[in-house]
């Protein structure tokens, strides 16, 4: 029987589930038991207690049935073929086991046991197909393992795959060439298969000219002219961790001014990461020293300050897709102000185990201190994982009020973002499903711990378009003053490269998997605009967020896209605003069309240039899924205009979040106006909190104000100065410039990287 939580079946959810993984599970006999006690022996700290109970977790979670735990896999893998006479459990089982060793990172011995299995089912089509399939699968991760990770390249893996990116080990790549031809012979009408060996021949330096025409799919190099290319500088740096898929947190911990790197792994074998910004065009890898190196997994990163000490903390979110081996904790890390971290989990009263990696920090009761709002995800009715709501004591712990608010709801829920939709001064919020609901929920507006929400999906039109969603985030994109919001669909039955192929092929047809924007009305009504913006490619994002990466003040935004399955493979996307009026694909001209798994995202002026450069953790869900995250820097040349404004509270919470920001100036004789509200941007990936905002041609801005919401008050400031740093703090008189170089960063040859006109 299906299950029914929020609403809908879950039993869609199961579509993206091989069947050979259903066996894996049917064949344990025994369900999972690899959720942790709420319990951990009596240790003389906080941040103590938080490492022995994710080291007792790891333990725990360590089964076969965990889909995502390939060495435990392989063990159990091992016990059948060694248990096992009958010669075609044998085959079952050594199949099943090649695509462990895949999942694994050992493509080698994966590639060795299908050969070995094709050449033992010649006579059987249809099981020499599913082989020949998954044949060509291992020789592209091997031809991968073989170029872009040990021979790691600034260009790798960019689609399209040109200069540096095209392999030079090109052994893998053409069996992959080879597999995938033979497999199109018996199956012409595979667009999956298709659109691999496009790639493959890609890798090759080879496509579109020795593509077999009646299997090329035309145009997947055709520059889109919207974007000066990006050029990843990770490596270079020094900040390229091998990673698996996690948060992005890019922001200033150690209040210099300079903005530094935060970066987690889920995987409770995968420490965390921190760069310090050496503020000289260098970073420093600060994750042992800091502390943070002892603290493994996040699937989801977010800072905060919710002890309104001036000092960025950091919330780690663990166990996101993992059903009951997802009841793992989370982790809020205190800032000791010294460049160290300490987990205060416990001693904060925020300890559960919930599988999440969605959170949304604001202060909801306008009372000057940060609240945390967290979706969970309930799969299964027998096994719930509500919301939570928590707000904050002022006194470094936190209340839960998630059943007093209304908000104590159960449901697969992928995203959440909080912001101020009515422009009342109270911050809402907006919840996605997995399960196909989305939630707009209104914040009542009541101060002190009884917060209260009402939930106004079908007056705001919500109810009426059903499907899975994931990524999602309140944004003004037509700059109207009025907060609309974005929602990525992520409704699949089928490996993505399926409906990659078909937006190729197939003229005329909504995208899977696309973005979506809502435009806010008003008067409490959205309208969905997705097509009059143009928007009508297939995306299936998970990591994503929003910047304005040509300084014309209008936000654009960044997907990072994929699912476990190796054959998705299609690129992460970038759309640039055109004017407010529709968005245009940039993916091909920027070189961010990087095809390995995305997740967290960040926009940030990391060398204080002026314009917006990207980071991304790239990776996906199986070990052998890791890849190096990217740091892409924004190369353009351009004369916009551009202001940079870090906020900090006083009566309102310090780190100014829901703080609204409006710029009035002039442009080519019009009066044109900017609103942005104080937060980290997508509900999968940090920006920083200062406000990097561009201004078009502006020489100057007629007017900028500032509406703190706690407090009710309003800075007015006239006639700013364009293409500064600024520091205001609540209630002061005057904007202070703050004393902010650019930065050169440098190719690890020492050339520094040209700057490249303006489309």
């Amino acid at each position: 029987m299906p299950v029914f939580i929020f609403g809908l079946p879950t039993s869609r959810l199961l579509s993206g589930i091989t069947a050979l993984l259903l066996l894996f599970f049917l064949l344990g006999g025994t369900g999972c038991s690899g959720s942790p006690e709420q319990k951990a022996p009596v240790q003389p700290d906080s941040h103590q207690k938080m490492l022995d109970i994710l080291a007792e977790t790891r333990k725990k979670i360590f089964q076969f049935q965990n889909s995502f735990c390939a060495e435990a896999r392989l063990q159990f893998c091992d016990s059948l073929l060694a248990t096992t006479t009958d010669p075609s459990r044998k085959l079952n089982f050594t199949f099943i086991k090649a695509g462990v060793l895949l999942e694994y990172g050992d493509e080698e011995q994966a590639v060795a046991l299908y050969e070995s299995l094709a050449n033992q089912v010649q006579g059987a089509p249809d099981a020499l197909s599913q082989i020949r399939k998954s044949l060509a699968i291992a020789y592209l991760r091997l031809a991968e393992r073989n170029n872009c990770i040990n021979g790691h390249a600034a260009e790798s893996c960019i689609m399209p795959i040109k200069g540096s990116g095209i392999h030079q080990d090109q052994i893998a790549g053409r069996k992959a060439v080879q597999t995938l031809e033979a497999l199109l012979e018996s199956d012409p009408n595979n667009p999956e298969a298709r659109w691999l060996l496009n790639i493959a021949y890609m890798t090759l330096g080879e496509y579109p000219r020795a593509v077999p025409k009646h299997w090329l799919i035309p145009g997947l190099d055709t520059d889109d002219k919207l974007c000066a290319p990006f050029v990843d500088l990770a490596p270079d740096l020094g900040i390229a961790v091998n990673n698996r898929a996690g948060g992005s947190i890019v922001d200033d911990f150690d209040n210099d001014g300079y903005l530094d790197l935060v970066l987690s792994g889920w995987g409770l074998d995968d420490p965390m990461h921190f760069f310090h910004n050496n503020a000289d065009g260098t970073f420093s890898d600060y994750s042992s020293q800091s502390g943070l190196a002892q603290l493994t997994g996040g699937l989801n990163l977010l800072q905060t300050d919710y002890n309104n000490d001036g000092w960025l903390d950091i919330f780690v979110l663990r166990g996101g897709w993992q059903s009951e081996f997802g009841k793992q904790p989370n982790s809020l890390l205190r800032n000791n102000g010294d460049g160290t971290f300490t987990d205060v989990t416990i001693d904060a009263g925020l300890l559960s185990f919930h599988p999440t990696q969605t959170a949304t920090w604001n202060d909801f009761n306008q009372d000057g201190w940060l609240d945390l709002f967290i979706g969970n995800e309930t799969l299964d009715s027998s096994a719930l994982h509500p919301c939570e709501l928590y707000i904050n004591n002022q006194d470094g712990t936190f209340s839960d009020a998630a059943a007093a608010a209304g908000l104590n709801f159960n449901g697969y829920f992928k995203g959440v973002a909080s912001g101020d939709y009515d422009n009342d001064g109270w911050p809402d919020l907006f919840l996605t499903t997995m399960n196909g609901v989305k939630a707009l929920l209104r914040n009542k507006g009541q101060k002190g711990q009884q917060v209260a929400f009402e939930n106004v999906s079908a007056v705001a039109g919500f109810e009426k378009e059903i499907f899975p969603a994931f990524p999602t985030w309140f944004w003004d994109y037509n700059n109207d003053g009025w907060l609309d919001i974005f929602v990525c669909n992520y409704d699949f039955e089928r490996p993505l490269s399926f409906y990659a192929a078909q937006q190729y092929l197939t003229a005329n047809q909504q995208a899977a998997g696309g973005a979506y924007i809502y435009r806010n009305n008003g008067d409490g009504t959205f309208t969905n605009v997705t097509r009059s913006l143009g928007l009508n490619q297939t995306a299936f994002a998970m990591g994503a967020n929003f910047g304005d990466i040509d300084n014309d003040g209008y936000l654009d935004f960044y997907l990072g896209t994929g699912n476990p399955n190796y054959s998705s493979l299609i690129p992460n996307k970038l759309f640039r605003n055109l004017g407010g009026q529709r968005f245009g694909d940039a993916t091909i001209s920027s070189r961010l069309g990087q095809l390995q798994k995305g997740h967290g995202v960040s926009f940030a002026d990391v060398d204080n240039d002026g314009d917006q450069d990207i980071h991304i953790d790239l990776g996906g869900a199986y070990r052998g899924d890791a890849y190096p995250n990217a740091f892409y820097l924004n190369q353009a040349r351009n004369t916009n205009h551009w202001i940079c404004l870090d906020l900090e509270g006083v009566q309102s919470n310090k780190a100014a979040i829901g703080v609204r920001v409006v710029l009035t100036f002039q442009e080519n004789g019009q009066q044109r106006k900017v609103v942005r509200e104080v937060n980290s941007g997508g509900s999968f990936g940090c920006s920083p909190f200062r406000r990097e905002i561009g201004l078009g041609n502006a020489r100057q801005i007629d007017m900028l104000q500032v509406f703190w919401p706690a407090s009710g008050t309003t800075q007015t400031f006239e006639h700013v100065p364009v293409d500064r740093f600024f520091q205001l703090r609540e209630g002061a008189s005057e904007l202070a410039e703050a004393p902010i170089k650019p930065l050169v960063f440098k190719k690890s040859d020492g050339t520094i990287p040209m700057c490249a006109p303006v489309q």
